[in-house]
């Protein structure tokens, strides 16, 4: 019968497909241990070696070291719960991997120099905790003491937060290194604070029996139409929305429409139109997960140059 047949080294390495050498190395290890040896002192298997073959086979495919295996085969583990440490060690690796994967591609794409480079490497390896801190910091620089005044910037705050996932892709790992480079930029901690600012002295002065909507909301539904329509900014056809929006500012200001006004509402808007606070609302939407935003750029250009064709250019003293 073939559970009693005996096999030399040689035919147990044909019928499980690994070398000679391999099979004898097993074992010598006490992976597979011979059952009786021949009158000449060969090694001798029987047909329960081939099955214990193929499992360690398997389980070196799969990455398990020799002393683990060994346990395994013996009974002295259980395989499923080694197979699930096994797992739980790999995702770590595949993390890293995929983190050593979304810097290379970066550096390679933006042509980084050492010292770039470095920090992107250690931006991506930031933990979670780390990278918590960073970006609170970075929102307590843009908003910090303005929350009595405005108290819906607590929302903002958490609608700026990456939430980088456990397992990200390649491009969410890009995308936070690029969005934590650029929270760490001064001067775009500067124009987020100046924005903020300017929002929150809008909310404090403006006339109390009108709605506090943001400025830069209300600009948006007001231009967005004459934009669509391809009005020319200096038209006549565009006197009707830049006469709306200017209203609603005069109002959160409580001052009367004029040339300061005008000037005022013109700086306020490019500074809600810088390029880096658009970019980081893009990158948040990639490493959060979220729909890519809407560009407002074109409405911001539209309304300021609106602006500025109305408004007599101030001369020095």
């Amino acid at each position: 019968m073939d559970g009693d047949t005996l096999y030399s080294i040689g035919e147990l390495a044909r019928r499980t497909g690994l070398t000679v050498k391999t099979v004898r190395f097993y074992s010598d290890r006490g992976i597979v241990a011979p059952t009786d040896r021949s009158p000449a002192g060969y090694r001798l298997y029987g047909i329960d070696a081939v099955a214990r073959l193929d499992l360690v086979r398997t389980l070196r495919e799969l990455g398990l070291d020799l002393s683990t295996i060994r346990q395994v085969v013996d009974r002295e583990l259980s395989l499923p719960e080694v197979a699930a440490s096994h797992a739980e060690a790999l995702a770590v690796q595949i993390r890293v991997l995929r983190l050593r994967h979304a810097v290379l591609r970066a550096v390679a794409e933006r042509g980084s120099t050492p010292e770039e480079t470095e920090l992107m490497h250690r931006l991506a390896q930031l933990s979670e905790d780390e990278r918590r801190r960073l970006i609170g910091d970075f929102l307590d620089a843009a908003f910090g003491g303005l929350d009595d005044a405005v108290p819906a910037f607590a929302g903002v705050m958490r609608s700026m937060t990456p939430e980088l996932p456990d397992n990200p892709e390649a491009e969410q790992v890009q995308a936070w290194v690029e969005l934590a480079e650029l929270s760490l930029d001064p001067g775009f901690r500067a124009s987020v604070r100046r924005m903020a600012e300017d929002q929150a002295a809008e909310q404090v002065r403006g006339d109390t029996t009108v709605p506090r909507r943001d400025i830069a909301a209300a600009v948006r539904d007001q231009a967005e139409p004459a934009l669509t329509a391809g009005i020319d900014p200096a038209s006549p056809q565009a006197d009707p929305f830049v006469a709306a929006f200017t209203a609603h500012y005069a109002h959160l200001l409580g001052r009367p429409d004029g040339i300061e006004l005008r000037h005022r509402l013109a700086t306020r808007l490019e500074s809600v139109n810088d390029p880096r606070r658009e970019r980081y609302l893009q990158l948040l939407a990639v490493v959060n997960g979220w729909a890519a935003p809407e560009s407002l750029a074109p409405v911001f250009d539209w309304s300021v140059q609106a602006l500025r064709v109305r408004t007599p250019r101030r001369t020095s003293p």
